[in-house]
Order: structure tokens, then C-alpha cells, then sequence
């Protein structure tokens, strides 16, 4: 399956300021105890995440699943458990009332929307561009960022080490004992070669770097250049507009009824 997807306009912000944005609107959604404003914004996110990742639609409701279900756990918990004074339906252990249906649905599209909101940067932005940006706009020491970028690379490279150890003790036909006691053998037999290699291979990054000077200070050059455009005014002019476009329509059109919490 092809996984490359089509670049939108969302792919050439600037990862730095896309990053500062998004936590910045997790901090407002943390604050906002209004549903019908919340409801507006969790719209205006998910318009954002299916129309302009840039991957396909059966790719996007693939993803969308996880956060769906949180979405309905997080909400029919709050919602079949809450506290209330007008009731709604009770059954048993059961007992829905107004204000917990409504708390419900608010703590629901809280998660929502902060799922559709992380899952966006993670689907619009490249890692690389993301540390070479904190490098430039944001004056991350290239020691910690070129860190960060290895760390990164040796994952992959640690999970095919694990599935090369597997397979020779299968061939070798070691299978271990069963039980708690084989469970732990296995730990360490896995887990001291790959943290053997990793030493290795952290102590070489390090001398590399340490000949590339790292801990020097001084203009370095990058090999990727990340600067500002007007898709960056575009990205804050959309979330201002939708903040405020979202407050108004709460109070001239609500679309839940109005339930002090």
C-alpha cells in the first residue's frame, strides 16, 4: 500500500509554529466548559483532518476508529454514572440525567477534538523538518536535536535486530520453559544483546558527532532550510476565526440547550 500522501497546504507549515499553535489550542480546550462552543471547534478540527491531511478517505476512517471509540467510552462512562438533578432514565446502577448527558458529551468532544488535532500534526508534519525547525526558529542545540534525529533512526534498526535474535533462537530451536520463570529468561535474552548493540552503536553516534564538533558553539549550516510563509497566516487566521466564529454561534445559536455544570 502506497503511503506517501498528496501534500496540502498543512505539509508547508512551518513545524515549529504548527506545534506551538496545537498546544496552544490544547490549553484553550482545557478551558472551554461551553458545549455548544466546543461542538463548533471540534467541527472546524475534524473538517481540517479529513479534508487536508492529504491521505485518502478510507485511510483517514481507519485512523478515525481509536479516537471514536474513545470518544464513545469517555462519554457513555460520564454519561450513564454522572450526577444530576434532572433525570432522565434509571435503571439499577444506571442513572442518566440531563447534566450528565451534557457533561458527557463535552468531556467526549474534548477528547475528540484533541485526538483529530494531534493526529493532524502527526499526519502533516516530517520529523526531520520538525527538529531542523526547532534548530532554526526555535534555537534547539544541534547536539539534542541531532540526538533526538538518531534516536529516531535506531528504533527501526532495533526492531529488525529483535526479529533477527528471534529467528536464529527458533532455528536454533531454543523455545525456552514455560511459566513466569521462562517469561523472564526470555526478557534477558532478548534484552542484553539489543542493549549491547545500543551501547555500541550510541558510543559511535557520540564520537561522530563529537568530530563534527557538536558542543562547539557558532553558526552551523543545515542541510534543510525551514522558514515562514503566508500557509502559516492561513493556519492561525483559520483557528482564530473558527474561535471566534464558534463564540458567536454558542450564544445566537446554541445547539444544546444551555446546562450549568
Amino acid at each position: 500500500m502506497e503511503w506517501s500522501p498528496k501534500e496540502t497546504w498543512l505539509h508547508q507549515i512551518n513545524p515549529s509554529l504548527k506545534l506551538l499553535v496545537i498546544i496552544s489550542l490544547f490549553t484553550v480546550m482545557l478551558l472551554i466548559d461551553d458545549l455548544n462552543y466546543l461542538f463548533s471547534f471540534t467541527i472546524a478540527v475534524l473538517l481540517l483532518f479529513i479534508l487536508f491531511t492529504g491521505h485518502p478517505f478510507k485511510r483517514i476512517l481507519l485512523f478515525s476508529i481509536p479516537f471514536f471509540v474513545v470518544f464513545v467510552s469517555t462519554s457513555f462512562t460520564m454519561i450513564l454514572f454522572g450526577k444530576g438533578e434532572t433525570t432522565i432514565l434509571k435503571f439499577g446502577l444506571i442513572h442518566i440525567t440531563e447534566e450528565s448527558f451534557y457533561r458527557g458529551l463535552l468531556v467526549g468532544l474534548r477528547a475528540l477534538a484533541t485526538a483529530a488535532l494531534g493526529l493532524t500534526f502527526a499526519l502533516t508534519t516530517k520529523p526531520v523538518l520538525l527538529f531542523y525547525s526547532l534548530m532554526q526558529q526555535m534555537k534547539l542545540r544541534p547536539a539534542y536535536a541531532y540526538s533526538f534525529m538518531a534516536a529516531m533512526r535506531m528504533l527501526p534498526i532495533m526492531a529488525e535486530e529483535f526479529q533477527t535474535i528471534r529467528h536464529a533462537r527458533k532455528v536454533r530451536g531454543w523455545e525456552g520453559k514455560k511459566g513466569a520463570g521462562g517469561f523472564f529468561r526470555k526478557i534477558s535474552a532478548y534484552s542484553i544483546p539489543l542493549l549491547s548493540q545500543s551501547i555500541r552503536r550510541a558510543h559511535r553516534i557520540a564520537v561522530a558527532m563529537e568530530a563534527k564538533r557538536f558542543r562547539m558553539a557558532g553558526q552551523r549550516t543545515y542541510y534543510y532550510q525551514t522558514g515562514f510563509s503566508w500557509n502559516d497566516v492561513l493556519f492561525i487566521g483559520y483557528f482564530l476565526v473558527v474561535l471566534a466564529a464558534g463564540y458567536y454561534f454558542s450564544a445566537e445559536w446554541p445547539y444544546f440547550k444551555q446546562v450549568n455544570f
